[in-house]
């Protein structure tokens, strides 16, 4: 058989002389588990590169022919990430939309990268005396394979292992290994996944070997008793070979040996029952290893296969999602396989990282959105307690997203056309072979954003015969009710969390899990308390995994050669969908985001409840008494610590318990505000975790009574200039301008530091949030008037200790002039300033984004102080997560660097802050738990940047002090709005007031 062009456009044509796919255990040619059977072609590949079909190499798979001038390309690896073709970013459209008319089914002709890629082996003959297999743990899209010039198989799904028998192609000496791969095939139909579209050889690739006999496949399957006390595993065995002798072990965790017996090796399934197993969970993820010697009948040892599993039973009691006999709950994320680096075609040490940082930040679950992941992500799972949803290669969005017209069975693949069940049938055996093993997998999922049909329910079917011990998910039942029990589970999307409880009023008869939620694109997370405090409020609902956990933005070089992290677009990929691949919890680099501390709160497991005298704590948590964790109280004087003490606590899981502050902790000092934080801690090293690590807090504050009183009258001269109102005194000058609208001078010991007038702001740079639900079109009036509105000197006075200077502001709104607020300044003569911006609303205005003002300090005063919330940046709808303390920075650290430029850097609940040179001089602000953002821009011009190294040179520090800023949301990013509560309504009368003055 040779290769046929014409594979790539039927979508029957899944694979040809593939293996049948079969677990991921590991063998082992020793007893300790050194030699693997593996040789690895990871590496150094010869390459070439044609962008169709009749455009590459030809016979380049024949031994005769020399590659020796062919480049080199790195395998594992994109190709667009190493100088060919180049990367698009895509969502729900397909890569070639409005280049190419492409019938349904077929693949791309015009432009078509076609990879082809030579290896070189040697084998010696001690080598050849096994049967010899090729693996190919991942490849986009399709690959034919040849070997010595002999045609060996083809293959086309991207995401789970194509593997082949290569015994009778090789031979000792060098050998030739020929790939040719293509970007797009019939099967790409059924990868619209909202990712980057690349292709190439990007997972392992290895030669590996058995012995003469070999256990090709193993199906671990532990069962638990209705007490739990009793763990009885079936194992199910798949035998290559002679017969023989299995010697089998179970170890504990620790690696003691708690049972030992023999057995004929056939084919077949035994039992194995384990007494007061310890169970797996998230919590406490205990692992047992099997342990099988492979012996032939001479009693050679032929191979040792080593499988870790977990004692689990997880299943739906009374409509409820239950595991080991607890309701759980998903606090989860949805995850791609990311990396800026390498793009889909990451390292060990990439996803050891992303399990770290979802265990430490209160994360217990990740749906592999939408495809399997590499293996070794299911080990470190298992290991360190992820409960996983398993997802097949399958998404279809573009034959059936409403913009794409009228949905019909027509359009929609795979719906129930027959053509496409193989294809889809095969993913489904393909993940569940590979995968099955895993103890963190809890739900299979068919794919992601397909719409509905029969082949779904076909799939589904396919999963539960297959495996009872997990239940089946599909979220596309919902817009195709005729096959809803495809699901066991209801999953909707980016539904408001009223509109939840509202059809689960109606709905009882599923448990709902929000499968995709709080689309965290950009600055965002908002409300997001709301849908996790849901989970304890409503049985039913289950909790969710929020969209999604790594910004996808991939490395690249601007005209000047500086490195950035590029979006959609930027490699003039067209179509594309621009910075919508930017909704990580963790920025494409691998640095946190000031998201992350609101998602660790919302998810923890405690809820610390801290008042005057006692401290409540609930546990939340399934299986785990709060005694592993070291409770801790800290007593904090206007965010100085005062005080720490330590106790030990001991609240079993769905209980709470009272614990009284000890008396003499709090200080009856009643001019100054305190707060106390509660916490838990790890009181020993965890694997995810070093001692020490904080799990959950609680915050409570003790307001001051009274407050000291500033008194310093001195005196100040009110000078009545023909442009300009001065006051001034002994060791400062205020400047009112009756042109400019505003304070435009506050000048100190020989400093400036007002850059310009300062004026009032009602505007921010839109986040993607505001551009998806229109805020900047609704809002416009209030950019327009922070621009453009006219501050009019109405007065200025001596009032007798202070002076007082008003401005009216005005600005055009429709055919009208309307009055938008008062700016009143008190200008003391110890060079205090006491500003107030009030309103009194204006009815027929939309919701404003902010109430506040802005001004300008010169660069130098760079150096950020306040006490506030933080230390990461936070919202009005988004800031239980953060603690009230005392923190500084540089104002250019307040820039958070999200892949769009927009709002950003805002902390709430500001007391008190102070903008200063390296010298200690410049200015303090006094206010009452209001906003202050530093920044070195305005809202304006980074709103009008598209990357971060568009902003110019930073020469000023931005100052925005506000009562408020309106939400930032995410329900989703296309259309929601922020909850109602956290708008600012232009028709309520409002008020701000802060104390300006000098510092040195």
């Amino acid at each position: 058989m040779e290769f046929n062009y014409k594979w790539l456009h039927d979508p029957e044509k899944i694979n040809i002389n593939r293996l049948e796919a079969h677990s991921d255990h590991k063998y082992f040619r020793d007893e300790e588990g050194k030699d693997n059977f593996q040789i690895s072609l990871n590496g150094s590949w010869k390459f070439s590169y044609a962008a169709y079909y009749e455009a590459r190499i030809r016979s380049f798979e024949r031994e005769d022919f020399d590659c020796s001038l062919w480049e080199d390309i790195e395998v594992p690896g994109h190709i667009q990430l190493q100088g060919y073709d180049k990367p698009q970013y895509v969502n729900v459209m397909y890569p070639w939309d409005g280049r190419e008319q492409v019938p349904q089914g077929r693949a791309p002709e015009e432009f078509n990268p076609v990879a082809s890629y030579i290896k070189y082996m040697d084998l010696n003959e001690e080598q050849l005396k096994e049967r010899l297999f090729i693996s190919f743990q991942g490849v986009e899209s399709a690959f034919s394979l040849w070997i010595n010039g002999e045609f060996i198989g083809y293959s086309t799904d991207t995401f789970t292992p194509s593997e082949f028998e290569i015994s009778h192609a090789v031979r000792a000496g060098k050998n030739k290994i020929a790939v040719q791969v293509f970007k797009w095939s019939a099967a790409s139909w059924l990868e619209d996944q909202d990712f980057w579209r690349f292709s190439g050889i990007f997972r392992d690739v290895y030669i590996y070997s058995i012995p003469k006999v070999h256990i090709s496949d193993i199906f671990v399957k532990p069962s638990l008793d209705e007490k739990f006390a009793k763990c009885n595993m079936e194992i199910n065995v798949k035998l290559l070979g002679d017969e023989g002798q299995f010697h089998i072990s179970i170890f504990d965790k620790e690696g003691n040996e708690i049972k030992n017996f023999q057995r004929e090796a056939i084919s077949g399934r035994f039992y194995i029952e384990l007494d007061n197993p310890r169970l797996w969970s998230s919590e406490d993820p205990y692992l047992y290893t099997l342990k099988i010697s492979v012996l032939d009948r001479g009693n050679n040892h032929q191979e040792t296969v080593i499988q870790k599993f977990g004692c689990r039973r997880f299943e739906m009691k009374n409509n409820i999602m239950h595991l080991n006999g607890k309701r759980i709950v998903f606090k989860g994320v949805n995850r791609h396989e990311f990396s800026a680096e390498r793009g889909r075609a990451i390292t060990k040490e990439d996803m050891l990282w992303d399990v770290l940082t979802m265990k430490k930040n209160n994360i217990n679950a990740v749906r592999t959105s939408h495809y399997p992941n590499q293996s070794y992500f299911y080990d470190l799972c298992d290991e360190y307690g992820l409960y996983m949803i398993d997802e097949a290669n399958i998404e279809t969005h573009g034959t059936w997203a409403a913009y794409a017209g009228v949905i019909t069975e027509e359009n929609v693949i795979p719906g129930g056309k027959e053509e496409w069940l193989p294809a889809i049938l095969d993913r489904a055996n393909s993940m569940f072979q590979r995968d099955k093993n895993h103890p963190a997998i809890l739900i299979w999922s068919c794919g992601n954003e397909s719409y509905g049909g029969k082949n779904f329910y076909e799939m589904s079917k396919f999963f539960k015969e297959a495996d009872d011990s997990r239940l089946v998910h599909y979220e596309g039942v919902c817009f195709d009710r005729r096959y809803n029990d495809t699901s066991d589970m209801e999953s909707q999307m980016y539904i408001h969390v009223d509109d939840i409880r509202r059809f689960l009023k109606e709905h009882n008869d599923k448990p709902y899990i929000s499968v995709e939620y709080a689309h965290a694109m950009g600055n965002s997370l908002g409300a997001h308390y709301k849908y996790t405090e849901l989970a304890y409020e409503e049985p039913l609902y289950q909790g969710g995994f929020i969209w999604d956990f790594i910004d996808q933005a991939i490395y690249h070089r601007n005209v000047n050669g500086e490195r950035y992290l590029a979006y959609g677009g930027d490699f003039l990929d067209r179509p594309t969908d621009y910075d919508f691949c930017g909704n990580g919890i963790v920025f494409a680099d691998r640095t946190t985001s000031p998201k992350l501390p609101e998602v660790k709160y919302n998810y923890q497991d405690f809820v610390l409840q801290v008042s005057k005298d006692k401290l409540v704590l609930k546990n939340r948590s399934l299986f785990t008494n709060t005694f592993k964790y070291l409770g801790e109280l800290i007593l904090y004087r206007e965010g100085i610590e005062v005080k720490r003490i330590t106790f030990d606590l001991s609240v079993n899981p769905g209980e709470e318990g009272v614990y009284p502050i000890p008396e003499g902790f709090i200080e009856a000092d009643t001019k100054r505000e305190f707060s106390i934080v509660a916490s838990l801690k790890l009181k020993e090293d965890y694997p995810w975790a070093e001692k020490g690590h904080e799990v959950a807090f609680g915050e409570y504050v003790i307001e001051a009574v009274h407050k000291e009183a500033v008194e310093k009258k001195l005196s100040f001269e009110l000078i009545e200039g023909h442009s300009n109102i001065g006051v001034k005194g002994k060791d400062f000058l205020a400047l009112f301008s009756k042109s400019r609208g505003g304070m435009i001078s506050y000048e100190a010991m020989g400093k400036e530091f007002i850059l310009d007038a300062v004026k009032p702001n009602f505007w921010r740079a839109p986040i993607e949030n505001d551009y998806g639900n229109r805020m900047p079109y609704r809002l416009s009036p209030w950019k327009i008037i922070s621009m453009y509105s006219i501050g009019q000197l109405t007065s200025a006075e001596d009032i007798g200790d202070h002076a007082e200077i008003i401005y009216k502001y005005t600005a055009p709104y429709g055919a009208e002039e309307i009055e938008v607020c008062t700016v009143l300044y008190k200008v003391y003569g110890d060079g205090r300033l006491v500003i107030t911006m009030a309103t009194e609303g204006n009815e027929g205005l939309p919701e404003m984004p902010e109430f506040g003002v802005m001004f300008k300090l010169p660069g130098e005063y760079d150096n950020l102080w306040w006490y506030g919330k933080g230390p990461e940046e936070n919202y009005w709808d988004r800031n239980r997560g953060y603690k009230l303390g005392v923190y500084e920075n540089k104002v250019k650290d307040n820039f958070t660097p999200y892949i769009l430029p927009q709002e950003c850097g805002n902390h709430t609940e500001v007391r008190k802050a102070r903008i200063t040179d390296n010298e200690g001089i410049g200015i303090e602000i006094n206010m009452d738990k209001k906003s202050l953002n530093a920044l070195p821009y305005t809202p304006h011009v980074i709103e009008n940047a598209a990357h971060a190294f568009e902003l110019p040179t930073a020469y000023e520090t931005v100052v925005r002090i506000a009562d408020k800023q309106m939400g930032v949301g995410g329900d989703n990013s296309w259309g929601a709005q922020t909850h109602e509560e956290f708008l600012l309504k232009a028709s309520e009368k409002r008020e701000l007031t802060f104390e300006l003055t000098f510092i040195s």
